[in-house]
């Protein structure tokens, strides 16, 4: 190898943003004005209060570095105030925060008061010697969207009431205020039914399997069901309460006619076949490599269309659920129904014939209507996937847009509210991160986080009127492939951090530049101290590329993690922490007719590793196209 100092250079990283120490908020404030001077914040700061419920006070001072001396009356110290006084001429959701030398001023009223206090805590750098100074700053802030959700599946891979909790507080950080919580599917049941025991008893387990790779083996004869779990109705309701203290509201999801396995294994009599032999799945479907015999059985999945019994049974289920969520919404799937066994059915053409249901598709549009019925009676409205809303559909619905643009403005345009989670924009997390091959595994395709950064929910072929229907945007995981706590993390961050910022941060003060290079940085350095996983970003943006170079100076302007490690090799093998330490700009020269390949690795200080990247650098004199 050759290397060379020149003083060209090519960089991954552009320069920090000069300036206000705010450009590291996520989400980024509607207004940030810098002050001059800073405010001493220690121990002996009182907190003067004017809001009458003390455990919010409560619940947001916990959150601070020091233990503080609370009071209703005035001070003669500086002191961070939190006041409701003239917080009615506030948006909703929005506050205000003021830091002078002399006070940290937060207004504000529900859940605006407490964004305004995780705007704060984002403000507050680490203690020193016990006092941490706070750069003077104003700020004016409120969401553009009101809904700004996360889905967590907990259907294929169940997580505990503990691990929920603790990603509400992740959500909340960040000023997320929707949990969709996908409680039943092919996979598992996990919502306790009181009237319905065996909903839980047999359809919250299944036997266990090692992953989902698309050819997993159905359960055996014998084979116990030990995988698995469900959440009481009283763990529901502490979670319920838990999130609402935080201004999250919990949106449950039932998914129905498809994806019922769980239901039918539970109660065979719920689907058109009755079939005894049928159990909980293990894996995501069998139906493309078993595609005949008793293996079918197993994407027999969705409910019978024509029985009372099954719109019996949905009334108590949706009964029970209405109960114990508050949220107006429930969430029915309505998606992948698969129609197969109804149009196999004697009894199921008599009744289409007999009410003139011209199709399947229509005959689900049936199912649809007398469930929302259902719905409707419990004082609640119904949410769905994209699929409902195909045909003539005439329901007071609102529609989950997995789909993306053009499904959308359709659904916008028959006068549904939408909530916007498109997969093709980078709301899906269950996704790969990049292209590379060293990604764990996901459910297909690839989710950056700049693609769910860059993503604008406002379509322009929308009118101002028709926008009004966007209720906000939603990202979703599916756990397939997401066994545990730690995956979670992995596939959550920093892509969350991203979805915060588009479901909250007007268009025109986004900036992509001051995200990853300024913001996303700080926060990652955060995970790394407290043991987050979390994905490492790389050294560069791309995962393989070949340049066509005589010279390239090999120079990275900050780490993507304060103060990470970079390490590289030359010699096509891949870096690890006993190679060539990166310490500053470094000109390869690759002599003529060679190749030189570049690879690179980030190690964080808590030892996380990004993928490894390659760079081809070309002084050969093949064709371009060649490489």
């Amino acid at each position: 190898m050759y290397l060379k100092i020149y003083a060209c250079c090519v960089t991954f990283l552009s320069s920090s943003i000069a300036g206000s120490f705010a450009q590291s908020l996520i989400p980024m404030p509607q207004s940030v004005k810098k002050g001059s001077g800073s405010f001493t914040f220690s121990a002996n700061t009182p907190i003067r209060t004017d809001v009458q419920d003390k455990r919010t006070i409560a619940l947001l001072a916990g959150q601070l570095p020091f233990h503080h001396k609370i009071t209703t009356g005035k001070t003669n110290t500086p002191a961070l105030i939190i006041t409701e006084r003239n917080a009615a001429t506030l948006p909703k959701e929005g506050y205000r925060l003021d830091v002078t030398p002399d006070s940290i001023v937060l207004t504000g009223r529900d859940a605006g008061l407490f964004y305004g206090m995780q705007t704060l805590l984002q403000l507050l750098p680490a203690p020193t010697a016990g006092t941490a100074n706070i750069p003077c700053v104003s700020i004016e802030d409120a969401p553009r969207f009101g809904y700004r959700g996360l889905m967590l599946d907990v259907s294929r891979h169940f997580f505990t009431v503990s691990q929920i909790k603790a990603l509400l507080d992740l959500m909340v950080r960040y000023k997320l205020n929707r949990f969709h919580w996908h409680l039943t599917d092919d996979q598992g049941w996990r919502l306790e039914i009181k009237s319905l025991p065996e909903l839980t008893s047999v359809g919250a387990w299944r036997v266990p399997r090692i992953d989902f790779s698309g050819n997993t083996l159905p359960p055996q004869p014998g084979e116990k069901a030990t995988d698995g779990g469900f959440y009481t109705q009283e763990e529901v309701k502490e979670v319920i309460r838990y999130a609402a203290e935080r201004h999250i509201d919990i949106l449950p999801e039932i998914d129905v006619p498809g994806h019922s396995m769980a239901a039918i294994a539970s109660y065979p009599w719920l689907c058109v076949t009755r079939d005894t032999a049928i159990k909980v799945n293990p894996g995501s479907s069998f139906a493309k490599w078993f595609p005949s015999g008793g293996f079918e059985m197993y994407v027999d999945n969705s409910l019978n269309p024509i029985d009372e019994r099954v719109y019996q049974f949905l009334d108590k289920v949706f009964g029970e659920v209405a109960a114990l969520f508050p949220y107006p919404y429930i969430h029915i799937g309505g998606d992948e129904c698969y129609k197969a066994f109804w149009e196999k059915d004697s009894s199921v053409h008599q009744f289409m014939r007999q009410h003139h249901i011209r199709d399947s598709h229509a005959l689900q549009g049936y199912f649809i209507s007398r469930l929302n019925k259902i719905i409707q009676s419990k004082n609640k409205k119904m949410i769905a996937w994209d699929e409902i809303a195909e045909g003539d559909l005439k329901e007071d619905i609102a529609v989950m847009n997995r789909f993306g643009e053009k499904g959308a403005v359709e659904q916008i345009r028959k006068g549904l509210d939408i909530i916007l989670a498109p997969g093709g924009n980078g709301l899906y997390f269950d996704y790969a991160q990049s292209t590379s091959e060293q990604e764990p595994s996901s459910h297909g395709g690839d989710a950056p986080a700049w693609k769910a950064y860059q993503y604008n929910p406002v379509y322009p072929a929308l009118s101002a009127q028709e926008l009004q229907h966007i209720m906000g945007v939603e990202a979703c995981i599916w756990t397939e492939h997401i066994p545990d706590i730690s995956k979670l993390q992995y596939m959550l961050l920093p892509r969350m951090l991203a979805l915060a910022e588009t479901g909250w941060t007007t268009a025109e003060n986004k900036d992509i530049q001051r995200f990853a290079n300024t913001a996303l940085p700080a926060h990652l350095g955060r995970f790394d101290k407290a043991g987050m996983n979390y994905r490492v970003p790389a050294v560069f943006n791309y995962v393989d590329t070949t340049i066509t170079t005589g010279t390239y100076l090999f120079e990275v302007t900050q780490p993507p993690v304060p103060d990470a490690r970079i390490y590289y090799t030359l010699n096509n093998r891949p870096p690890g922490d006993y190679d060539h330490l990166y310490t500053g700009p470094v000109t390869i020269t690759i002599p003529k007719g060679k190749t030189i390949t570049l690879k690179t690795m980030v190690i964080t200080p808590a030892g996380r590793r990004s993928i490894i990247t390659r760079t081809v650098l070309d002084n050969s004199d093949k064709p371009k196209n060649e490489h």
